[in-house]
């Protein structure tokens, strides 16, 4: 596997005190980490507890059977997997603590709902002092080093192609709403309306640093139950 496309950091930052469940979808061709408005805290890394992957299987190969001397129209249809992009979904759970340096705890407080982002980033840190939009130039420079050509259907410009998100905070800084490429991910199998209301948004940011890291960004849903 690319190196380039492996997990390099994944980072957690819990917010509100109130539900229990929260669903996540990060889209990417690299990818992870995570937030929560309310405390305002630099993201931090969570215990990754289940990893199951799969992949659709090949359609096989399909025949038909005419006449001689016979005139056949076809209509056909097809559905090709990307191997360009990858997918993470999943819950999550958390809890805010009060610990010393040896991560023993003097109080916590299990969390009734969860919001805020996990981040997905290829490179080592970011500096989220500084975490923006990305801009039109780093998200090329994204497809060239994952190797995306532009003249592909499915580059990361061309696929987070809009401006339209809800707005949210990277520890204290603010990203204002509909201000970054954006997309909101698939609902049941079904493509969803351009909203800032839409659930399971993705955001595209960057910081300010010398290599300008990148970081795909999924905005929680919290689920009652």
């Amino acid at each position: 596997m690319d190196k380039k496309k492996n997990i390099r950091i994944m980072n957690l930052s819990l917010m509100n005190v109130s539900l229990i469940i929260t669903l996540f979808l990060v889209l990417l061709s690299a990818l992870i980490p995570l937030s929560l408005p309310n405390v305002l805290a630099v993201p931090q890394g969570p215990t990754i507890i289940f990893n199951e992957t799969e992949t659709i299987n090949p359609q096989p190969a399909t025949a038909i059977t005419t006449a001689g001397g016979s005139f056949t129209t076809l209509i056909l249809n097809a559905t090709q997997q990307t191997p360009r992009w990858k997918a993470y979904v999943g819950n999550v759970t958390g809890k805010l603590v009060l610990d010393d340096a040896t991560s023993r705890s003097i109080f916590d407080w299990t969390l009734a709902s969860v919001t805020g982002e996990v981040y997905a980033s290829r490179n080592a840190s970011i500096d989220w002092a500084s975490i923006t939009c990305a801009s039109p130039s780093t998200i090329i420079a994204e497809d060239n080093s994952l190797n995306m050509s532009q003249n592909n259907p499915d580059t990361i410009n061309k696929t987070f192609n809009n401006k339209v998100h809800k707005s949210f905070y990277v520890g204290s800084k603010l990203i204002q709403n509909s201000t970054c490429n954006a997309i909101a991910t698939y609902v049941n199998d079904t493509a969803q309306s351009s909203s800032e209301s839409a659930s399971l948004q993705e955001i595209l940011l960057q910081d300010s640093s010398a290599i300008r890291s990148f970081s795909w960004t999924s905005l929680l849903l919290t689920c009652l139950h």
